[in-house]
């Protein structure tokens, strides 16, 4: 007679969307490991009997790739490759009963702040002694934090709030412990991530604390690099600029995403800011801190956008200069309030629009590395690809922005720090030579 072979569980944790989705796996995965069952990122081996699915639900591209990645794990347990799917995350939480009856061969779905009956799936407990402590996903040297979540932000065309709620801020300490103990284990870069920074702290100390929460962190003994992404730019606190100033170990960076520049289309989005108020509070970021990178992303295709809404938006990136600039075509989302509007512009209309934008900022980008061509940097190495090195300055984010292709007779390590003289200029990207 056989016998069933017993074998210990392996779970693979796949995680679409943005870098606040990859924080939640890695917590996951810190979790289940924490409770003695084996968990890995994107598991190259192959050799995992279960796989969670942690899914995007932002725009019309994410939720097909969210799909499209479940079906094929449903696929892999029907020819008994997998033993269990189950699946998390914004798609989850906003399309669950859709899900449960489209998807029925998944084994359970669970919302964004579930993550207790996920582990109740394992026989695992919560253990909330271990906030902070997760299995990376990312090289050893930096990690995204996470230091709120939800938002009470209104804006036309996001769904956040339907997914992941009213906005909740993690308390100053153990944002602190935890930037302790990601230096521990190598960390030397830590980028905050929320869905909305500038409102930290006003539920839990009732006053915006993000400047207190950065010098707080500033004290951290080796940690050289904190980078702020998604900052709202409507009544933008200033004092988060001087804590910048005041502290070198804050980058001179600022991802403030804008969305667009007509005000009609500010309007209609309910970004509560018009295009002189935007302009005036770049001129003064910029006067206090004259080298920092701003970063910003822009949405074409709005309802109602016209041509000439898309020429003032061209027109604002060549006045304005921006550092970096990424672009979304507008997706119709039910249950925002843009949903009540006409989605009146071709999608391949809006990926045009969108094209027009990043050729305008493409020449920007290009002028600004010519500038840098000369001088020296201090590098970041993240990696060795094809005989050299690839780092970045306090003025790139990962994934996102430039990277320095980096020329060195000496081996380099992922993250070491370096100076690198820069020698060549690309569109997006700088090469140099380490010098001593």
């Amino acid at each position: 007679m056989k016998t069933k072979k017993i074998h210990k569980d392996k779970v693979n944790i796949i995680t679409l969307g943005c870098s606040k989705n990859m924080v939640d796996s890695e917590v996951l995965s810190g979790q289940l490991i924490a409770n003695d069952i084996d968990a890995v990122h994107e598991n190259k081996k192959k050799d995992h009997n279960i796989v969670i699915v942690n899914t995007c639900g932002f725009i019309e591209k994410a939720k097909e790739e969210s799909i499209n990645t479940i079906l094929q794990q449903v696929e892999l347990k029907k020819r008994g490759k997998l033993d269990k799917v189950y699946v998390t995350g914004c798609l989850s939480e906003r399309y669950k009963q859709n899900l449960e009856d489209e998807i029925p061969e998944v084994d359970a779905f669970f919302g964004t702040m579930e993550l207790p009956m996920i582990l109740k799936q394992f026989d695992a407990d919560y253990k909330t002694e271990l906030i902070g402590e997760r299995l990376l996903s990312t090289p050893q040297h930096y990690a995204y934090m996470k230091i709120s979540e939800g938002c009470n932000r209104t804006c036309a065309f996001c769904a956040i709030p339907l997914m992941r709620g009213q906005h909740v801020s993690r308390p100053i300490e153990s944002l602190v412990d935890e930037a302790k103990r990601l230096v521990q284990r190598g960390v030397k870069e830590v980028m905050l991530i929320a869905q909305e920074l500038t409102y930290y702290g006003l539920d839990i100390y009732k006053k915006r604390e993000l400047p207190k929460l950065l010098h707080a962190l500033a004290d951290v003994q080796g940690l050289e690099w904190i980078r702020l992404h998604y900052a709202y730019p409507s009544k933008f606190p200033m004092d988060i600029i001087d804590a910048i100033k005041e502290r070198d170990n804050i980058c001179n960076y600022l991802d403030m995403p804008l969305q667009h520049a007509a005000n009609n289309m500010l309007q209609l989005m309910k970004r509560q800011i018009t295009r002189e108020e935007m302009e005036d509070l770049i001129g003064e970021i910029r006067n206090k801190i004259p080298d920092i990178c701003i970063r910003t992303t822009l949405i074409t295709g709005f309802p109602g956008e016209t041509r000439d809404d898309v020429e003032e938006l061209k027109t604002f990136l060549q006045k304005m200069r921006f550092d970096r600039v990424g672009t979304f075509t507008y997706s119709h989302e039910e249950g925002t309030s843009a949903y009540d509007m006409n989605d009146d512009i071709p999608a391949e209309e809006k990926e045009e629009r969108a094209q027009e934008i990043m050729e305008v900022q493409q020449e920007i980008s290009l002028e600004k590395n010519m500038e840098k061509v000369g001088k020296t940097f201090k590098v970041i190495i993240d990696k060795k690809e094809a005989g050299r090195y690839l780092g970045r300055t306090e003025f790139d984010s990962v994934e996102v922005d430039n990277e320095v292709i980096i020329h060195s007779k000496k081996k380099l390590t992922a993250g070491d720090f370096v100076n690198v003289k820069i020698t060549k200029a690309y569109d997006y990207d700088i090469e140099g030579e380490v010098v001593e």
